[in-house]
């Protein structure tokens, strides 16, 4: 059961996008400090239109609620392109458990070129693309500040991780987890996301009302993520555990059937902050000592990206 007395940070972003250099600083700390000791914060204050988020939230909504036929026709593929729907039970997230009780929509940043990967519009909405479209915009503007306060916090130039975002890999999901019939059972293990990691640098996760995010501390304990109006999960994933040689840490975290939710649908909306697929993952330097060496070697972030894909779809390229 999650333990109910500790508590994640929440720190307020106002003072690192308007105040003083000594206050940005203090701000940098914080968030440096919450994901060595976490792996997670709340963020508020982070600039991001309410009304934006309102809309990206109802139009997720409308997309789940279209038949199930209009979603399977725009099918996730592969994990070169990760683009359009994933079916429930489709994913899982934790291998050793059986697949995951959520549906979910991802899309992402469209290149320029003609041979660049495409987001997979549902036929007839073309709202939903324009709404979606604009929020995207609005995250990558908000993952830019967050990536300059940690590059502040660990004594870099600020734009050392925005300049190694720039070419926006990122992955923006839709995600739906529907209520449980009455009487239903789950199969060992079974939950609405199973354990894991994120595989990027951070996460921005908006949640709704209903809850069940977990996080395991660093004692094994899980704790529940409880939502709060006005703020913005962040969290920290693989490559920025990798790239800072542990000191932000990359945090297992899971949706739980928690009783107190299981009958109601739970939506949330993940963006997923990559690096650029060409970027050299290496130890920063000032994250290195002579008795903390570099624990890893250099990986691009694109060669990263695509194995854990891989390993959570597995080999198929059907939805």
């Amino acid at each position: 059961m999650p333990n109910e007395t500790q508590e994640i940070p929440v720190i307020h972003f106002e003072r690192f996008l308007n105040g003083t250099s000594a206050e940005r600083k203090s701000v940098a700390d914080q968030m440096r400090r919450a994901s060595q000791d976490w792996g997670f914060f709340y963020l508020s204050g982070c600039g991001m239109p309410d009304e934006q988020l309102e809309a990206a939230f109802s139009g997720s909504k409308a997309f789940f609620a279209l038949p199930q036929k209009d979603k399977q026709g725009v099918a996730w593929q592969n994990p070169e392109s990760n683009r359009g729907y994933v079916g429930i039970k489709r994913e899982k997230l934790d291998p050793t458990r059986p697949g995951d009780l959520k549906e979910a929509f991802n899309l992402a940043p469209e290149g320029p070129g003609p041979d660049t990967h495409k987001n997979l519009w549902p036929a007839g909405y073309p709202r939903f693309e324009t709404v979606m479209t604009r929020f995207l915009g609005e995250c990558i503007l908000t993952a830019d500040r967050v990536l300059q306060a940690f590059a502040l916090a660990l004594g870099q130039p600020e734009d050392f991780f925005k300049n190694a975002h720039n070419e926006h890999d990122h992955t923006l999901r839709l995600l739906h987890y529907p209520p449980l019939p009455e009487g239903f059972e789950p199969e060992d293990g079974e939950s609405r996301a199973g354990a894991h990691t994120d595989y990027g640098s951070i996460t921005l996760l908006f949640q709704d009302d209903v809850g069940g995010l977990e996080v395991c501390t660093r004692s094994g304990e899980w704790i529940r993520a409880t939502p709060i109006p006005g703020t913005v999960v962040v969290n920290t994933g693989d490559l920025m555990h990798r790239w800072t040689n542990h000191v932000f840490c990359s945090t297992p975290h899971r949706v739980n059937v928690a009783p107190e939710h299981r009958h109601r649908d739970r939506y949330s909306i993940a963006f997923f902050c990559h690096p650029n697929k060409t970027s050299e993952i290496a130890c920063i330097e000032s994250c290195a000592t002579a008795d903390n060496p570099a624990i890893y070697g250099p990986i691009s972030a694109g060669q990263h990206l695509n194995e854990k894909l891989t390993n959570t779809y597995g080999a198929q390229a059907q939805n």
